[in-house]
């Protein structure tokens, strides 16, 4: 079952898992727990995701996985709750936000590896409000989800904000620049 499979036929359970997590994030201090025999093949199998919280409009805490590593609904309780409670950008939920706070799911795709001369041959492959993309080089790493071209949608401003945000200089190119691609379902 593909992304978009997934996102329209679990969409609901897996906003509501998002939703536990949280609430269990305040009384806990923890995610809860997962019993995967009481879930679907298809959410047992393995998967990426982000949470993004946004409160007001506002970012309130985003963090996800890019590579698939265990199945996907441990890893959106996981990364449900990590992005309420441990976004370090942000300090952790209070109970009184719970009411004022909104919340969507982004299902990765897997990542894959983009061949490119140079910033010039990155930017003209890259495709405006759908593609994910990862950088790395010099031991630094960082990555935009497909929403971020909602707020950039310049191909070369969002390569800069992104270099910024691996800690890179925005004009930063090297032999050894990697990018990787990656598409997102969202759910929410």
């Amino acid at each position: 079952m593909n992304t978009q499979e997934i996102a329209d036929k679990h969409g609901a359970l897996l906003l509501d898992l998002t939703k536990r997590s949280l609430a269990d994030g305040l009384v806990n201090g923890k995610p809860p727990p997962v019993n995967l025999d009481s879930f679907p093949e298809e959410l047992k199998a393995p998967g990426a995701t982000f949470v993004t919280i946004e409160k007001a409009g506002k970012l309130r805490g985003c963090i996800g996985t890019l590579q698939a590593h265990r199945p996907l609904v441990l890893d959106l309780v996981e990364n449900a709750y990590r992005a309420g409670f441990k976004d370090p950008r942000f300090p952790p939920l209070s109970g009184d936000e719970m009411g004022r706070i909104s919340w969507s799911i982004s299902i990765l795709s897997e990542p894959e590896r983009m061949l490119i001369r140079d910033e010039d041959d990155l930017l003209s492959q890259l495709v405006p409000g759908v593609d994910g993309l990862i950088i790395a080089d010099n031991g630094r790493r960082a990555t935009f989800l497909p929403q971020v071209w909602d707020q950039l949608p310049d191909a070369k401003t969002f390569l800069s904000h992104l270099k910024r945000k691996a800690g890179l200089p925005p004009d930063h190119w090297s032999p050894n620049f990697q990018a990787f691609r990656y598409r997102v379902v969202k759910v929410g």
